[in-house]
This record gives C-alpha cells, structure tokens and sequence, in this order.
C-alpha cells in the first residue's frame, strides 16, 4: 500500500534542458516538493558535460567530467523525455517538440541555454562544446616554439568573461614553463579585469595578469578585420597577433510563443517567472540577466523550484532570487577564488583569494546538483 497519489493528481512541471539550471531545478522540485509533483525533463542529449572544466583540456588535461542525465533525473524521481522543444502554447499549457510530441504541463521551466554564435570571422571563437578541438593546435605551436604572440578578445556584447582570462593564464604559463617567448594581450570592453565582480577581484585579476607578463586593454571595442590584425576602439589603435581567440556572442533560446527580449533571452522577474505567461518560469543563461554562469543559474533554479513547491501545495515561503556568485578562476598553477554579491549586473561586495572562500570550492557551487555530482563521482557512475 502506498500513500502516493495517482500521477494525474499531481502538478505537473517539464523542464526543458540537461544542463545545470535545469538539473538543480529537478533535484531541487525533488526535496521541496516530493511527490506532489510530476517532472518531466526534456533534453536532447544522453550526458550531462561539467563545461567549465573543459578550458583545460586543450592543455592536455583530462577531460572534463561527463555524467549519464537519466540516472540524475530518474532519482530525483523524475521522468527523462528525449527531445528538442520547438514552441510553447501557453494558453493551452502544451509544449511541442521537434517531433510534434505535445507536453501539457502545469509549470514549464525554460533552462535551455544560450545559442553561441562567433562574433569574429578572423578568430577561433571559444566554444565549451567543442574546446580541445578547437584550441589544441594552438597549444602545440606555442610549444613548439612557431608562435609568438595571441590575443583573446572580448567582444561588446559579452558572455561569461572567466574563460578568456582562463585561457590566457594557461597559455602565458605553458610558454613560461618551456622557456619560450610569447606575448600574450587581452582585449576586453570591461572596465578592468572581472570587473563585473567587483574591485576588489579586479584588482587581484590585474595583479596576477601583470605578474604573468600579460597586457591588458580594457575599456577597448576590437573588430579584427583580417588574420592576425585587430583595431581597437576608441582611439583607432592597432594591434598585431599571430593568433587571435574571442569569446562568443551569446544569444537566447528565442522560443516561439514567449515573448523574448531583443537579443532572444526570457525576461523575468525576482523569482524568475516568465514576464506576461502564465505558469512560466525560466532559469540559467536562456535569462535576461547579464551574468551567465552556472551558480547563477542555479541559483535562478532554486528560486523557480520554490515557487513551483509552493503552487503545488508544499508549505514553503518562495523567496526571490538573490545572486550571489562563487567561482574559481583557473592558471598555469593554483587557482584562485572569487565570491561577489551582484546587483544591478556588478559586484558591490567581492573576495578574491587563493584559499577557498567558504565552502565554495567547485567550478559551480549548487545548492543541490554539487552534492549530487560529488556523489556520482564518487561512485563512478560517470560516462
């Protein structure tokens, strides 16, 4: 005999996407609502990657972890639907897939990501997707000694900032450790390094970056009209590189029959309900908020999942999404650790340090999904 009720008694949430926001969100639903939920999690893919491990791996570092999706779905007592959502038709409370499937739901969490879409044609645009593929020639010609300068460019429109920094510290210390020369240049619009975190992890940034013989330009607007020419505005200056790596421009998911904000990404309010649909919450960096990283999305995740709890009976009080950022910035030796508090996207209340800062001392730190991941790890239960 079971107290369970039947599934059509329970509320019923999808959450459409595999990757952080959208697991916490699961893991989360899981613990405050238990069985009077139903979740249904839609995802393309068979794996879950820890993307910002993988800057390393063009480093010949191991490659970063990848996690089967179904056995963290199916604990967290959630059903895994393979499949890619086309569109949305919210008064009907139906989501359509690729291949015309039709969900009804009662919430719909919309963690789908970002689109990447290179901003410079004369580059090699940095994709956590795909980053030893892209990155490991470059690697071998610095030490093979064939390459003598590289700049990593930020474009205007900015995605998560770390991995440029990332990248350029490995590569400044991986030309250092094989006695080679090579002039390493950061081109960002940021106001200093990290700025988005604060000052005070600005300024430990550019101390480290000037510690490693690393230039970098802030404050610059770059356009690269050909191989190995950059022009840097305001000023007109120009800059020469062998090689040039950019981050990308980052675009939302733009799905059809939400509304979206210019550049795609759902805007939402402080518990991060979809403006103007009923029902609909969205979490992670498909968001309208500046800061793309995945604490934040999980944290986005946990604000969704409380308010969802809350609709479907649990008592629980829904608190409002606060955005407090832990991350490690990864070098060419010990990493160093960053925790800002963010408002208005900056950081009015940052640490920078080369212990951790509190229990902080993942790449992302969750509430639910690092516990789990930690977990699997330790079991083996990996792809």
């Amino acid at each position: 005999m079971t107290n369970e009720a039947p599934t059509s008694e329970k509320f019923r949430v999808v959450v459409a996407g595999g990757g952080v926001a959208a697991l916490e969100t699961v893991l989360a639903l899981h613990d405050l609502a238990g069985d009077r939920v139903a979740v249904t999690v839609l995802a393309p893919d068979e794996e879950f990657v820890y993307r910002p491990m993988t800057v390393r791996e063009p480093f010949a570092y191991s490659r970063a972890d990848r996690f089967e999706l179904a056995p963290i779905v199916q604990d967290a007592g959630a059903t895994l639907h393979r499949g890619k959502l086309a569109w949305v038709e919210p008064k009907d409370k139906v989501v359509v897939t690729e291949d015309d499937e039709r969900l009804e739901y009662d919430a719909l969490v919309v963690a789908l990501g970002a689109k990447i879409y290179p901003r410079y044609k004369h580059a090699v645009t940095i994709d956590d997707r795909r980053m030893d593929e892209a990155l490991h020639g470059l690697i071998q010609d610095i030490e093979g000694g064939y390459l003598k300068s590289v700049a990593f460019v930020a474009p205007g429109r900015m995605a998560w900032p770390l991995p440029l920094y990332e990248l350029a510290l490995m590569a400044a210390g991986r030309a250092y450790d094989s006695n080679l020369p090579l002039e390493v240049t950061i081109v960002t619009p940021e106001t200093g390094p990290l700025a988005v975190f604060g000052q005070t992890v600005s300024d430990g940034v550019s101390a480290l970056l000037s510690a490693k013989g690393i230039r970098t330009i802030t404050d610059a607007y770059a356009e690269i009209p050909e191989q190995g020419s950059i022009v840097i505005n305001p000023g007109d200056r120009r800059l020469h590189a062998q090689r040039v790596v950019a981050l990308p421009e980052l675009y939302g998911p733009s799905v059809r029959g939400l509304p979206v904000s210019e550049h795609g990404f759902l805007r939402v309010d402080r518990f991060c309900r979809v403006a103007d649909v009923e029902g609909v919450y969205a979490a992670g960096d498909s968001v309208d908020f500046p800061v793309k990283q995945g604490g934040v999305g999980s944290q986005q995740a946990d604000a969704v999942a409380e308010s969802i709890a809350a609709l479907a009976g649990a008592e629980i009080e829904p608190q409002p999404f606060d955005p407090d950022i832990n991350g490690v910035l990864l070098t060419d030796e010990k990493p160093r650790y960053i925790h800002a508090k963010i408002t208005g996207g900056h950081g009015f209340a940052s640490e920078f340090s080369e212990t951790p800062i509190g229990e902080a001392t993942e790449k992302i730190t969750t509430r639910y999904l690092t516990h789990r991941l930690q977990q699997l790890d330790a079991t083996e239960v990996r792809t």
